[in-house]
């Protein structure tokens, strides 16, 4: 396993993290030996930072952590977040009181290293949204994470870097968070780069510029894109988090890469996650499990280096006819 700095805080984090989420599954629809395996698998591998949330699996995968953690005698990273509900915006600060000692407790932890806002950043607030003045504002999401740390709730403060980009940005750059949770991957890097003019999907451009600007930890997420990327398989667990993004057009997409890229590179999974890491601007990439074998599959594509630079000439052909489709 390889180690990589996160951001300006003094952590060295494993290049890879253990997602909790419901698109992988694991925490939440596996019976518990298959939990335990996969935790110690995970462990025995390297990988120091576990993510969760109290949205994943309605408290499921934070209590499945809780205990399984309990059980090893490693102190891995543990990060969760915290999701404002926008028609009780008066009290922003006590939702995040709230939600942040009912997690504690189902972590069984009096603390995480990392506390994130889980609300997307929109124009206007609303359906969960937040604009960036919510955030900022006095009495705001920010104002409400720095008086959990100042309580010692968690070490460090972050946010999860959906909705619109410039209001995500405008977050960013005020400079009070640690971390960020980038939505980045082969069908989708426009958190990294300007895409040319036939490729579609929901655009991202300046956030991990932004990051780097502040030196914040970049936490790549839905690497697999929602696991279109990773198999052909459906789940029924497939989800989109962003705008402009349809589970047809994620299909097609994935499908077109692979009929080009084949296994040139390794398995889907593996590619997926080579072309994250390549990026030196990412500390860490999460990655969800609904099997423990998935873990060595990972790590196995991990220690193959990132992808080649004949690679990304190959994608950045895919790119410039939208996957075939212009």
């Amino acid at each position: 396993m390889n180690y990589r700095r996160f951001g300006r805080t003094d952590l060295q984090v494993s290049e890879i993290a253990f997602g909790g989420g419901r698109s992988g599954g694991i925490l939440v629809d596996a019976d518990d030996d298959t939990k335990r395996d996969a935790v110690r698998r995970a462990l025995d591998l390297g990988i120091n930072w576990f993510d969760t949330a109290p949205q994943y699996g309605q408290g499921k995968s934070e209590e499945a952590l809780g205990w399984l953690l309990s059980e090893v005698p490693e102190k891995p990273f543990v990060s969760t977040k915290v999701k404002i509900n926008t028609d009780d915006g008066d009290d922003i600060i006590g939702q995040v009181e709230r939600s942040i000692e009912e997690s504690l407790n189902k972590l069984r932890r009096s603390s995480v290293d990392l506390l994130q806002l889980h609300s997307a950043i929109r124009p206007q607030s609303g359906g969960g949204a937040l604009t960036a003045h919510d955030v900022l504002r006095g009495g705001g999401a920010a104002e409400a994470l720095e008086r959990m740390r100042d309580r010692g709730f968690c070490k460090f403060i972050g946010l999860t870097a959906l909705g619109d980009a410039a209001g995500t940005c405008e977050v960013i750059a005020s400079g009070r968070f640690d971390a960020a949770q980038v939505y980045y991957n082969m069908l989708n890097p426009s958190a990294a780069r300007a895409l040319p003019p036939a490729w579609q999907g929901a655009d991202l451009n300046g956030i991990i510029d932004s990051c780097k600007k502040q030196d914040m930890a970049v936490m790549a997420i839905r690497i697999f894109a929602a696991g279109y990327l990773a198999t052909p398989q459906r789940t029924g667990r497939e989800s989109i988090l962003t705008t402009n993004t349809k589970p047809d057009s994620e299909e097609r997409m994935a499908e077109e890469l692979f009929t080009e890229f084949g296994e040139d590179y390794g398995t889907r999974a593996q590619t997926a996650l080579r072309y994250v890491l390549a990026n030196d601007a990412v500390s860490t990439a999460i990655i969800g499990l609904s099997e423990p074998a998935y873990i060595d599959e990972a790590i196995n594509g991990a220690a193959i280096g990132f992808l080649p630079e004949e690679a990304f000439k190959r994608l950045e052909a895919l790119y410039e006819t939208n996957f075939g489709a212009a």
